[in-house]
This record gives C-alpha cells, sequence and structure tokens, in this order.
C-alpha cells in the first residue's frame, strides 16, 4: 500500500505537488481550466476578515464574499470560539437514537428570525439537498397526485440530479435526466406564470402544477423579482394551492439588506425557504429548508411518514454544524448584518456608478442591492474579436468573448493589485462585487480605488495580456 499523508504532510505540500496530486486523484482538467484563468497557483497560509494572506507573503483583499459563504467573513472569532468550545467539552455528534440540544436550538432560531409561521426546519449539508428537500415537501403535500414545478428561465438551484433540472443556465450544457414535469417560466414575469399555471390544467380544470421554485433574488444574474411579482404568485399559488418556495440560499442572512431578501416586503411569506451557504457561518457545511407550520403537518407530521423527509439521513444535523449555525445566526442579528449589507452598498453603489460613468467603454452596466453587486463589462468590436479567436467548442458559446474581458479584468485586479472578484457563469457573466459583510468602509473604498486603477489600464491591453498569458502557459 502506498504510504499515507498525514495532516501535517498535506499543509507542507507544494503547489506543483498539490498540482501533481490533483492531476493524478482528483482532475486533471480541473487543474487546467483553473491556473488557465490566472488563479490556482498559489496556496493560500491564513484568512481572516476580509482578507487572504499567500504561503509567498501577498495579503489579498477578498471581495469574493466566497460566493455567498463568508457573510462572516473567514474565521469570525465568534465562530472559531463556539467550533473550540464543541470540540474542547467533547460533545457528540449525532446519532438517530438521540436529541440533539444543538439542533433544538438552531430550529428554533431559524423559525424567531423568519415571518409569519415559517417554524418548522429540516437540516441537510448544501443548498442543494435544501432545495430537493423543499421540492419533496411539496410533492408529498399533494399526495403525489400533482405532477408539474414551475422554475424560472434564469434560475440556479444546484448541480445535484434534481436541483440541476429545476436549473435554468447557460451551464447545463450536457443533458442528465431530473424531475420529471418541470416547466419554465420567465422570470419576474406574472403572465408567464399564471401562462403556464393554466396550460398544466386538466380537462376538469384542475391545476396539475403541486410547486413554484423561484429566487427572489438571483445572484447568478444580479437581477431580482419587483415587490408586484413576488405578491402575484403569493396570491396565485394560495389559489392554486400550489406551494411557494423561495430559494435564498445565496441572499440570505442581510447579504443584500435585509435579513431574507423577500422580508423587505411585510406580509410577504412563502410557503417554504431554503437557506445555506452563509448561513453555516463560512465554517459549517449546512442548509435548511423552512417550512409553513400547515403545510408540514400536512406533508409529514404523523408517525407513519415522520421519517420519508430526509434527503440525506447520515450527517442530517450534526452537532457541530448547528452550534456553529447557531452562533452564526446570533452573529448576523446583533451585529445587523442587514444594516452592514446597507451600509456597504451605499458607498459600493455609487461608487461602482461612478467608475462605469469614467469607464464607459469598459463598463456597460452596474446594478445591484446591499453587498452584493454586478459589473458588467463588455466593448463590441473587442467581444466580437475575442469570439472570432474562441478554439474549438468553445466559439459555440455566445457568451465567450463577455468570460474573456471580465476573466482578463478579474486576472488584473488579482496580480497588479492583490484583490480578488470572480464572475458568475450564467447570464451576462458579470464580475461580481459580494463583500463580507465584516468589511469597513477603508476596504470598500479600497476595492474601489483598485478597480478604477485596473480599468484605467484599458481593455485592449487588459485583454491583450491576459491571452498572451494563457498561449504562453499551454507551451
Amino acid at each position: 500500500m502506498t504510504e499515507l499523508m498525514t495532516v501535517e504532510d498535506a499543509e507542507a505540500l507544494s503547489i506543483d505537488h498539490v498540482h501533481d496530486l490533483y492531476r493524478r486523484y482528483v482532475n486533471k482538467s480541473q487543474v487546467s481550466l483553473m491556473t488557465s484563468f490566472g488563479f490556482g497557483r498559489e496556496l493560500v497560509d491564513r484568512a481572516e476578515g476580509a482578507y487572504v494572506w499567500t504561503r509567498d507573503g501577498r495579503q489579498i483583499l477578498d471581495f469574493t464574499g466566497g460566493v455567498g459563504v463568508l457573510n462572516h467573513g473567514h474565521n469570525h472569532p465568534r465562530i472559531l470560539q463556539a467550533r473550540r468550545r464543541f470540540a474542547e467539552r467533547g460533545r457528540m455528534e449525532v446519532h438517530k437514537t438521540y436529541f440533539s440540544p444543538y439542533l433544538a436550538a438552531l430550529s428554533h432560531n431559524l423559525a424567531a428570525v423568519l415571518p409569519g409561521d415559517l417554524d418548522m426546519s429540516f437540516l441537510p449539508n448544501s443548498g442543494a439537498e435544501a432545495v430537493e428537500g423543499a421540492v419533496k415537501l411539496a410533492y408529498k403535500y399533494h399526495g403525489g397526485r400533482r405532477n408539474t414545478i414551475l422554475r424560472s428561465d434564469i434560475s440556479f438551484h444546484g448541480k445535484l440530479l434534481g436541483s440541476g433540472s429545476l436549473t435554468g443556465s447557460s451551464q447545463n450544457h450536457f443533458a442528465f435526466p431530473g424531475i420529471p414535469g418541470v416547466v419554465s417560466f420567465t422570470y419576474d414575469d406574472l403572465e408567464s406564470v399564471r401562462a403556464a399555471v393554466e396550460a398544466s390544467r386538466d380537462a376538469k380544470g384542475k391545476c396539475d402544477v403541486y410547486a413554484l421554485l423561484i429566487e427572489p433574488f438571483s445572484a447568478s444574474t444580479i437581477r431580482w423579482c419587483s415587490e408586484e411579482f413576488l405578491r402575484g404568485l403569493r396570491e396565485l399559488c394560495t389559489r392554486e394551492d400550489i406551494i411557494l418556495i423561495f430559494d435564498e440560499i445565496y441572499s440570505g442572512w442581510g447579504k443584500t439588506g435585509t435579513m431574507f431578501h423577500f422580508m423587505r416586503y411585510p406580509g410577504l411569506v412563502p410557503d417554504v425557504v431554503t437557506t445555506s451557504k452563509s448561513f453555516g457561518g463560512g465554517k459549517s457545511s449546512i442548509s435548511a429548508y423552512v417550512a409553513r407550520r400547515p403545510v408540514f403537518k400536512k406533508a409529514y407530521d404523523n408517525l407513519q411518514d415522520a421519517l420519508l423527509q430526509s434527503t440525506s439521513t447520515t450527517y442530517y444535523g450534526f452537532g457541530e454544524e448547528c452550534a456553529t449555525a447557531v452562533e452564526a445566526i446570533n452573529i448576523a442579528v446583533e451585529e445587523d448584518f442587514p444594516a452592514r449589507a446597507r451600509a456597504i452598498g451605499k458607498l459600493l453603489g455609487p461608487g461602482l456608478e461612478r467608475i462605469a460613468k469614467e469607464h464607459s467603454d469598459i463598463v456597460t452596466d452596474v446594478r445591484g442591492a446591499g453587498a452584493l453587486w454586478g459589473c458588467f463589462l463588455g466593448s463590441t468590436a473587442l467581444l466580437d474579436l475575442v469570439a472570432k479567436l474562441a478554439p474549438g467548442g468553445l466559439a459555440k458559446d455566445p457568451q465567450f468573448g463577455t468570460k474573456v474581458v471580465t476573466c482578463a479584468v478579474i486576472d488584473a485586479l488579482y496580480h497588479d493589485h492583490d484583490t480578488y472578484a470572480y464572475y458568475t457563469l450564467n447570464g451576462q457573466n458579470p464580475l461580481v462585487v459580494g463583500p463580507p459583510l465584516v468589511a469597513t468602509e477603508t476596504e470598500v473604498e479600497l476595492f474601489l480605488e483598485r478597480l478604477d486603477a485596473t480599468l484605467a489600464a484599458g481593455l485592449p491591453r487588459l485583454v491583450t495580456r491576459f491571452i498572451k498569458q494563457k498561449v504562453s502557459s499551454l507551451w
């Protein structure tokens, strides 16, 4: 048998050795892809707040927010202490025949934060599992008598077979099998939803839709639903007895300026809400779907069906994960994360708009809310030129030029100005500015200064340098 590595061995690996192990045991193409876009060539030594320190001593301002995971920032001291306390006291995780005080407290906290009778929680591991659990609940609520589920055309709900089939995304270039009866409607278009519901009726006029799944704020496209649309959905779903599911996996815990995005509209309550990402405080892999009490009761609150709700049961509600999430919620409430996001937005919004005006030949649009913004980049002539240079199958991607341009800016921002941003793979591929909610005013201003300096270099120069770097890395 090959000699096993220890944790100490792992911490001593060089970047070249890590790449080699990835190629041999993880995915060779993943190494090629990540390094070709300018990242993955360094190892991180430590992280705190809005910063990452690499092994070679660079201090990187991280404004990715962990792609939604790090509202609390890297290694929030209270999160670390909660996990340390759990370990030092030798607490038990979860066993099926013991009740967990951590799971009980966490479920209580979710009910306390959410409005109305959103009281009943289930706690799997990932956002995709939470989505599938919510959908499964809706199907069970109707006793399997309805067979249609509605989702929007720009949605992102995960990459499992079920959640992937509920995702309306340009990423889905390979057709996996999925949930049957999935019907798409146009995002933020109530007439499109009404038409889909009407099309689902049988000869007797009965509605066949068991659930409607929507992101009130689409983090992958930086778009959001109007209040009129969301209230219209609530009215329609109530009238037709359709389970209304809000996916707030990314936008939850204050990111867009309210604890959950839909909570900015008083009295608006879905039947189920899903959450993950920052729910775990940046340290815990945990998610939840939280259902209204009568919906949950009809589906699962009986002795025969009490265990049917599980999406995956082995790691459901692990003690340390729940303890971490308990603390994460308390921090979000006590430190008023929604107010922090609004304060960040008051700086980011005008700052990005000023940059867009100064670099109107590069920035085509800026939009967002709270601490989640998109900067849309492009130049028609340059995009067309880059698209013509696309190799092989990439030429079929209509967004190839936009992706290269956006990656060129992100690459320069990172390498020239020690600042980390990312772009979404869905929609128009904006450069996303999504800082942790612990970011300071000084850090927000620093990001804006660095983005301005990056764009001042000019898009042709940035793209030319980026492409040359990628070509040279292949040889």
